[in-house]
């Protein structure tokens, strides 16, 4: 089968010819028709996990994706061959991912059958972003009436992000230029920061000059989400899905958060999916680009700047 791989840690990626993986006992083998791009599916690439998770080569990119089951390993019961699924099909050992014609996954992986309303570009969107939001959200503790700063809105799991936590009442102030003010406040967010007159956070301060209750960052590096944090009161929550929080100093300024790590799960997918299919939910696809264009993309993607989800159609 075709697939997008790297034979090492920090290699091009590759459009190579790989041998079709086989379901084991617990495992369904997916015939993918779109796969979803992450952040994190070229940072692994690029050794993000090396010496922490197994992997085998050649390594094949990616994780969220979307297709219909082709076969079932003689223990899967979860489903059945012709179901349509997607999700994260995230396994160890690395290395049997998303960007390849089919992909084999645990049952127990963080996937589910995908509702009829969905179409595949937009369930391959949703799965790593769209869970990240929703964990987050949950994990801050913010509740209606509370102010948070999202910082990286414009990408794919900000845009989830500010959409739900404007569905809880919290009122949101999400980054972003000129250009994105509209979409935005389409999203929910009440007010716009302006990144590109440089630091956002003398624009909220004036704004809030008593502080706010929540920071959700999603892009800085440490001093940048330092900065940030110093928004936010006493009492308050600070969260980075950048692992760029010292959590000390946190502690020591009485905040709650830290560093993120995704809890992914089947749950999450299906609540996802729920809402994604009676509209609740919107799903911004920036791109979708043909399997032949995905290295060009990745190489794109690595820039920044997302404006929403890129997607590759196998």
């Amino acid at each position: 089968m075709k697939a997008i791989a790297v034979k090492s840690f920090k290699a091009m990626p590759e459009l190579i010819e790989v041998a079709a993986p086989q379901p084991n006992q617990n495992e369904v083998l997916v015939h993918l028709s779109v796969a979803g791009m992450n952040p994190f599916d070229w940072k692994v690439a690029e050794g993000m996990l090396d010496g922490q998770v197994p992997a085998t080569f050649p390594l094949v990119l990616g994780f969220d994706g979307a297709g219909t089951v082709k076969a079932v390993g003689a223990a899967a019961k979860r489903f059945k061959v012709g179901d349509q699924v997607f999700g994260q099909f995230w396994q160890v050992p690395l290395g049997r991912g998303t960007y390849a014609e089919f992909c084999a996954v645990s049952e127990d992986a963080p996937i589910a059958k995908k509702p009829s309303s969905l179409n595949m570009a937009a369930a391959a969107a949703l799965p790593t972003a769209g869970m990240a939001a929703l964990d987050l959200l949950e994990k801050s503790g913010l509740k209606s009436g509370d102010t948070v700063l999202i910082v990286g809105a414009t990408g794919g799991v900000g845009q989830f992000l500010t959409q739900l936590a404007s569905q809880k009442g919290v009122q949101v102030i999400a980054t972003g230029a000129p250009k994105d003010v509209t979409t935005l406040k389409e999203l929910g967010a009440k007010i716009v920061a302006d990144f590109t007159r440089g630091d956002i956070c003398p624009q909220v301060a004036q704004q809030f000059p008593a502080g706010i209750e929540g920071l959700l960052d999603l892009v800085s590096d440490a001093a940048g989400f330092a900065r940030c944090a110093g928004l936010v009161h006493q009492g308050g929550v600070a969260l980075t899905t950048n692992y760029a929080a010292d959590e000390k100093a946190l502690a020591k300024s009485k905040i709650r958060g830290g560093n993120f790590m995704l809890a992914a799960n089947s749950a999450l997918v299906e609540r996802l999916g729920e809402g994604a299919a009676k509209g609740n939910l919107k799903i911004a696809i920036e791109k979708q680009v043909p399997f032949s264009e995905a290295i060009q993309a990745i190489a794109t993607a690595k820039t920044g700047h997302a404006r929403g989800k890129t997607v590759i159609m196998i």
